[in-house]
């Protein structure tokens, strides 16, 4: 006959003993009539960078712009280039397979609303909860503004000058054109002065429009966007000088094993705010298993992000991997309590319970 605390019969990995090793490996976590099977979680870190690509395109006309106007240094090669503008980490839970459990019902208990995360972590027993909403790990890219060709704002008489230097000498006076005529308007010495100050305003954006589009003929064009890459670490010890990933200023964000790149490193260190389990004697070990609910006692870690020069972000973060594990009895959950149990969705520790007698 069995005992009517055993609402719940748990096992560990980290058991002694192959056949209770052997026996939980074979399942996967859910719930079904008769049980669950569940993990505990573990922290991960996830990393958003931020990088700056920076395109430039040599002008048609780059060879003539000193001598047509005056702009030295320009450049005949295109060139792309990319700076890192930020770095920021975040905490996210993954389950833990080493601290995976199994929970049977019994038929006069009251525990029998297990409710998981979709990756099996314990989320709650007889509460009902709402789901973070899971961050998709996309690299994003902002959307650039469509601008005209340069080569639009070039009139009939320079497209059909008969040579590049040519078309160049005409753009060039063109463009001197274009300034005089924005200084004539910004002094109000025009010969048809606009109506009124938005009108004004019109004409002097689609002149400035005009100039930047044909000096670009000469000086080139930069542009420059932003993308968003998110990585993943999972944290299973801690580690001093692990290469989190490679930043080429010429290719952007490179493989680990891509040596153009330079490295940049991550730091995790165990604070030690849990202290260690006693050990226990194997020959006093073989007891039964006590039947309950496993919860962690989280510890804490400081994640350091650094490259060969200087430390680039730093973060502490609760982390379960270096805490404890602890047995919540199964005796909360027999008939003579109607008893709630809500964990953390990051650490899986005790974030409320409520064991009630009914009246």
């Amino acid at each position: 006959m069995r005992n009517i605390f055993a609402l719940l019969i748990a096992f560990t990995i980290g058991t002694t003993g192959s056949l209770a090793q052997t026996a939980i490996s074979n399942y996967k976590p859910g719930v079904t009539s008769e049980g669950a099977v569940y993990y505990l979680p573990k922290t991960a870190i996830r990393i958003t960078l931020q990088v700056e690509k920076t395109s430039y395109t040599p002008g048609e006309f780059c060879k003539y712009s000193e001598k047509y106007l005056r702009i030295k240094d320009v450049s005949s090669t295109p060139s792309t280039k990319y700076r890192l503008i930020s770095v920021r980490q975040e905490p996210f839970a993954v389950a833990d397979t080493s601290k995976c459990y199994a929970v049977k019902y019994d038929a006069k208990t009251s525990a029998c609303n297990v409710r998981l995360s979709d990756d099996g972590i314990l989320l709650a027993i007889n509460q009902d909860i709402k789901q973070q909403a899971l961050v998709k790990n996309v690299n994003g890219q902002k959307t650039q503004p469509v601008k005209k060709s340069p080569k639009s704002y070039l009139n009939e008489e320079i497209l059909s000058a008969g040579s590049t230097s040519k078309m160049a000498e005409l753009t060039a006076q063109e463009i001197y054109e274009i300034r005089e005529s924005r200084g004539m308007l910004a002094k109000g010495q025009a010969d048809f002065m606009p109506k009124d100050g938005e009108q004004l305003r019109l004409m002097l954006q689609e002149l400035a429009t005009q100039d930047e589009a044909l000096t670009s003929l000469f000086t080139g064009i930069t542009v420059s966007d932003t993308t968003t890459h998110t990585l993943t670490y999972v944290v299973n010890k801690p580690v001093k000088r692990d290469v989190l990933f490679r930043f080429s200023s010429d290719y952007g964000l490179v493989d680990n094993d891509d040596l153009s790149g330079t490295p940049y490193y991550i730091y995790i260190e165990d604070l030690k705010t849990v202290a260690e389990p006693v050990p226990v004697d194997p020959k006093k070990a073989a007891k039964p298993q006590q039947s309950g609910i496993y919860v962690n006692i989280p510890g804490k870690m400081r994640s350091s992000i650094f490259d060969a020069k200087a430390q680039i972000v730093t973060n502490e973060f609760p982390a379960p991997q270096f805490g404890n594990v602890e047995l919540l009895s199964g005796a909360l959950f027999n008939k003579r309590y109607t008893s709630r149990l809500l964990l953390h969705p990051l650490t899986g520790a005790v974030e409320k319970l409520e064991a009630e007698q009914p009246k």
